[in-house]
């Protein structure tokens, strides 16, 4: 029996405990910053573990962050991440466990919250993959980090908990696991080695001009038609200055001017997102899109516009070797036709921040300037010549049913029919967090590390790890509220979502080895 096996043979007795956690974390999502009560769950099911009763937990960490720090034994320290936050929808499901909760926007407004990205399932797998650890501690030797992050979606999360001295509250961890959930084929798992998923740029532009009557424009520097110019010369930037070889998308999604339809007036916003994958092209894009603001602002005999930069995310670099030895781990457990490619898409994630935080503090440059939350301590990401090696690996498997669609495609992430089936998708999860922990003492190949017991005995092959390297996990589901037909063969993946947060386990005692 593999050590991945061997851990994941507790799943079906946790299953009635892990569906009922995530109906209940579904039923009761919290925006950003928000998720008081969905980090006080997690704190009591973390010290009602069997087997963690030493683990050291802290709450509070950026507000709502919890980590928890399960010491056995000599080894490397494995960090999982799950994300807590819900996204500002109205749940049309029609499930039993459905949302119907509210929470404050920003703004103050009163707005409806729903679990649509599927952080309820990240926070469930981890958990599980937590209870399955510490059941089997006689497999495994290190340190594993179970670590809670507020506002993913915010994009300011894992930025708020490294803020608050996350690196001096946990030790340094070796590697990291994270995890997504997408729509997709059954029991699939796509994983990929370099950049799977785009850094980003927000930008906020306000353009002035000079406000008057609609009558009388002559009298007047609008700035609607100075805006609805710059968007449209923005579209240029990336068909006309970024090689075509290159990946770059520049998408203005925010547009406001005016109050009246018979008056013009004196400013108007637009906010944008840029999303890229090379540092070369990024900077390129930012310098771009400030000489085109300023040139059209000029153009049109307007004062100079305000620009401000005010979120920015690396771009999810997943490490060859790392990811190559998921890979092999994954397709021997789970089979080689459920471990496919996963192509890079536009979506990015903060989570990169949190391994990285051993890089040293930099000023942000002139190109990207920052607007700092009040008292808050900005911080760059690490440039490639300074960070730790890292590894992100999206896997995008289906966890929620064994089903493909029969006549309609899947709901997507955010939308509020996102619906996706508890099983098989939960014990997926747990299997695929679980593994990705323990797997790093599962023989890679026959040149690699051999490593020893403290007594000399060999205990087979070992991979040797970067320092801070860390992965990206995204498991696949498909909604509940379509109609699917069962695949030929019947099969379940139900032990696939929890395996990628899991610290390396041996089929014997042993120690993760770096």
């Amino acid at each position: 029996m593999t050590a991945v096996t061997n851990v994941l043979s507790g799943l079906a007795e946790i299953r009635p405990w892990f569906q009922d956690l995530y109906r209940h974390l579904h039923a009761h999502p919290e925006l950003s910053m928000a998720e008081h009560a969905t980090a006080d769950r997690i704190v009591a099911e973390l010290r009602a573990t069997p087997g963690a009763e030493d683990a050291d937990i802290t709450t509070g960490i950026g507000n709502t962050g919890v980590t928890a720090v399960l010491r056995n034994g000599d080894g490397p320290c494995v960090l999982i991440r799950a994300d807590m936050d819900a996204l500002p929808v109205r749940e049309a499901t029609g499930l039993a466990y459905a949302s119907t909760a509210t929470g404050t926007s920003p703004d103050g407004s009163t707005v409806p919250v729903m679990h649509a990205c599927g952080h309820d399932t990240h926070i469930t797998c981890q958990l599980a993959a937590y209870r399955l650890l510490a059941a089997k501690r006689d497999l495994w030797s290190g340190t594993l980090i179970a670590l809670f992050q507020p506002a993913e979606e915010a994009f300011d999360g894992a930025q708020t908990m490294a803020d608050d001295n996350l690196a001096d509250r946990i030790p340094k961890p070796d590697v990291a696991f994270a995890q997504h959930v997408l729509p997709g084929a059954a029991g699939t798992v796509m994983v990929s080695p370099g950049a799977v998923m785009a850094g980003c740029d927000d930008i906020a532009i306000t353009v002035h001009g000079k406000g008057g009557h609609g009558s009388a424009p002559h009298e007047t520097v609008d700035p609607v038609v100075l805006t609805a110019a710059i968007v449209l010369r923005l579209q240029t930037i990336v068909s006309r200055e970024v090689d075509p070889n290159s990946v770059a998308v520049i998408t203005v999604g925010r547009m406001v001017a005016g109050t009246k339809n018979n008056i013009i007036p004196d400013a108007a916003e637009l906010e944008l997102t840029v999303r890229t994958y090379d540092e070369r092209v990024r900077e390129r894009i930012l310098a771009a899109i400030q000489r085109v603001v300023m040139a059209e602002a000029l153009a049109s005999g307007a004062p100079e516009p305000d620009i401000r930069f005010f979120s920015r995310l690396p771009v999810t670099d997943n490490d060859e070797a790392v990811t190559a030895r998921i890979r092999e781990v994954f397709t021997s457990h789970f089979g080689a036709d459920h471990v496919r490619p996963k192509a890079a898409e536009g979506g990015s994630e903060d989570f990169g921040i949190i391994p990285d935080l051993s890089a040293p503090p930099i000023a942000i440059g002139d190109s990207a300037p920052t607007t700092p939350r009040a008292g808050a301590k900005q911080r760059q990401p690490a440039r490639p010549d300074q960070r730790s090696p890292t590894a992100t690996l999206p896997i995008s498997r289906h966890c929620s049913t064994p089903w493909t669609p029969a006549s309609k495609p899947w709901s997507s992430r955010r939308s509020p029919g996102w619906a996706p089936r508890t099983e098989p998708r939960l014990g997926s999860g747990a299997g695929d967090h679980r593994g990705d922990a323990t797997i790093w003492n599962e023989p890679p190949s026959e040149s690699a590390t051999v490593a020893t017991r403290p007594n000399g005995v060999s205990i087979g092959p070992s991979i040797s790890l970067p320092p801070s390297s860390w992965i990206l996990a995204t498991v696949a589901s498909a909604s509940s509220t379509e109609k699917y037909t069962r695949q030929n063969d019947g099969t379940s993946s139900g032990s696939q979502a929890l395996a990628s947060h899991r610290p390396a386990v041996a089929a014997s005692p042993a120690k993760f080895v770096t």
